[in-house]
């Protein structure tokens, strides 16, 4: 059944929306998926906080017009489904990955972040990126460690004292 006019637009305003404050995006060919591996994909999707949508070429193109995946709009040739990553930039990623271990017929096709289109091979550096919550951890470890260091160095002293206080004793 074809999309009336008003259908499209509101295809188009959803997809566009969701560009606009989607981290990431990637692009996938689905051609060869089933009905049932297409649900399992879309409720792996839903748990993870990825929008997962399979839109017309046409109308993909035109919500990412003034998005930072404009720079996908020529690579949209196919059945493609279009996954974005709405927490952190990887789930998406992460996501494709993951299924197309499983299921062959899921090829990624076009990775971008940043308004940056990345080659299909960089789906792995993306994917590895690590999620809000391990950043932050990362980086409270990394600000830790000199006052870590610090008190470690400071506790040394007195138990140097102590124990050459201790060798001296036990020469005499």
């Amino acid at each position: 059944m074809p999309l009336n006019l008003e259908d499209k637009k509101s295809i188009v305003a959803e997809v566009s929306a969701i560009a606009a404050e989607a981290h990431s995006a990637v692009a996938a060919e689905y051609h060869g998926l089933t009905v049932d591996e297409m649900t399992e994909l879309r409720a792996t999707a839903r748990n993870s906080g990825v929008y997962l949508r399979v839109v017309k070429n046409t109308l993909a193109r035109r919500a990412f017009e003034g998005t930072d995946f404009e720079c996908m709009s020529d690579g949209l040739v196919g059945p493609l489904v279009l996954a974005f990553s709405q927490e952190d930039p990887g789930s998406a990623a992460r996501l494709v990955k993951d299924f197309a271990k499983d299921h062959d017929a899921l090829v990624t096709k076009m990775v971008s972040i940043g308004g940056e289109m990345l080659a299909p091979s960089e789906l792995n550096r993306l994917a590895s990126m690590p999620t809000k919550d391990q950043a932050i951890s990362i980086l409270m470890s990394v600000m830790k460690a000199p006052t870590e260091k610090l008190a470690r160095t400071l506790k040394e002293v007195p138990g140097k004292l102590v124990r050459t206080v201790e060798a001296i004793k036990q020469a005499k």
